[in-house]
């Protein structure tokens, strides 16, 4: 690493406790950024560094577009906040109507909240809610699977199905079951898009679940259309076709996490329009502003707002759930300004047009040292390594991470898989210098 510079001896790294990192670790040799634009962070060295991670799965028309910087200001000198109980602002309502209008047709109304944590503790909260406003209050629980991330509330946590995430924190939330995970590398390895090999996995759902805890007592199934944070696993091919058969025939909603696969990953603005299958509600965040404020959103179908709101009486606060932050004006209009920005330049049907360059890019890497899986759509590719034997869990992810850095990539390590997911803005001559660096990194990693 480089010798500590003026930044890292200015700034005292003590008080933060940070999320997601080991804090020891990454505070005895800190990598600071500190500007942002287009492709490319600037580190607090001076070096550019290309995103091949979109920051987190959610800038996915580029850093710093003028048009979303612009927004946000005049809304900051507008109306900077307003209260989101029993009160509204204009920009709240656009930003619904305008995310609405660019979600599937079927889907009608959108629910604020900060962040794809709470999209998700949202939906579940509407999904009982739902239920319960039309007489079936007994079905309260809900099903996730296993390898599925779906933010880190207790109610996501319950649902998700990674288990590191849930280690720490004992009794969860109760009423929760899991299908099995879809990732198969015996069968599906080196897959080019969607798997052949495991549609038959979703009836698991009516052969065992069903039957252990009676449909009428089951409120709804969420699924990532892929897991991204569990290492970019991609659902067999018919799979989320029989998760929606199934559900349909017992009355329980289908709830699709699209907080990382929403707004273009997969070259349309929803997974669910890429994979043809239309759920019952869709969680978004990240994408959603372009990452340039925290925004969550959950999206329904029709007649589910109206079964919730039809059934209080009249007057009464039909949902009892909503969060200080609801539809922040300033959110609010990045929402809107980031939609404009991903509709006026067509950036999905370009994440569609390069995704066959990315993913022969992706799989070039197939034969370089410890690379046992390959997979992608889109522009999102994971590539996993084997485990370093006798190393600690995720050795040979987080040095790739490292020396990725250090050449000036951004990719993202979960484990031992690699996940790339760079702007949807991304040349071809970039995404060369992506997968050419993760290239050269592997023939380096022990």
């Amino acid at each position: 690493m480089n010798a500590p510079t003026s930044l890292e001896q200015a700034l005292d790294l003590a008080p933060l406790w940070k999320p997601f990192t080991a804090n020891r670790r990454f505070k005895s040799a800190p990598r600071l950024l500190v500007a942002a634009k287009g492709m490319y962070y600037t580190a607090h060295d001076g070096r550019e560094i290309l995103d091949g991670t979109a920051g987190l799965w959610c800038v996915n028309a580029g850093h710093a577009r003028p048009e979303i910087v612009a927004a946000i200001q005049r809304q900051a000198a507008t109306l900077d906040y307003a209260p989101a109980f029993q009160l509204g602002h204009p920009v709240e309502f656009e930003a619904a109507a305008r995310l609405v209008a660019h979600a599937p047709p079927g889907f009608s109304h959108a629910f604020f909240c900060n962040s794809g944590s709470e999209a998700v503790e949202s939906a579940l909260k509407i999904a009982l809610a739902y239920h319960r406003a039309r007489g079936e209050g007994a079905r309260q629980r809900i099903i996730g699977r296993e390898r599925g991330y779906h933010g880190v509330n207790f109610g996501g946590m319950s649902v998700g199905g990674i288990p590191g995430n849930r280690r720490a924190f004992g009794q969860l939330v109760a009423g929760v079951d899991h299908l099995g995970s879809t990732h198969d590398l015996e069968h599906s390895a080196f897959s080019r898009g969607a798997p052949r090999w495991g549609a038959h996995l979703a009836d698991e759902l009516e052969r065992r679940i069903i039957p252990l805890h009676d449909a009428s007592n089951i409120a709804a199934v969420i699924v990532e259309p892929f897991a991204g944070s569990a290492g970019v696993l991609l659902p067999p091919q018919g799979y989320l076709e029989r998760l929606r058969e199934i559900c349909d025939r017992h009355g329980i909603l289908l709830v699709f996490d699209e907080v990382i696969s929403g707004f273009g990953r997969l070259g349309h603005a929803f997974a669910a329009e890429r994979f043809g299958v239309m759920p019952d509600m869709i969680t978004c965040a990240k994408g959603l502003t372009n990452g340039a404020v925290p925004m969550g959103a959950v999206i329904v179908r029709e007649g589910i707002y109206d079964a919730v709101v039809d059934a209080a009486p009249e007057g009464a606060i039909e949902l009892l759930h909503g969060y200080t932050y609801s539809g922040h004006p300033l959110a609010a209009a990045a929402a809107v300004a980031a939609i404009d920005v991903f509709e006026r330049e067509g950036l999905y049907a370009r994440a569609h047009e390069l995704a066959p360059y990315f993913d022969d890019a992706a799989h070039a890497l197939r034969g370089r040292p410890h690379v046992i899986d390959i997979r992608g759509m889109g522009l999102v590719a994971g590539i996993e390594l084997a485990p370093r034997p006798g190393a600690p869990p995720a050795a040979r992810g987080y040095e790739t991470f490292v020396k990725c850095f250090e050449r000036g990539v951004l990719v993202r390590f979960t484990g031992d898989i690699i996940a790339v997911s760079p702007p949807l803005v991304i040349e071809r001559a970039e995404i060369d210098r992506l997968f050419g660096t993760l290239g050269e990194v592997l023939a380096t990693v022990a």
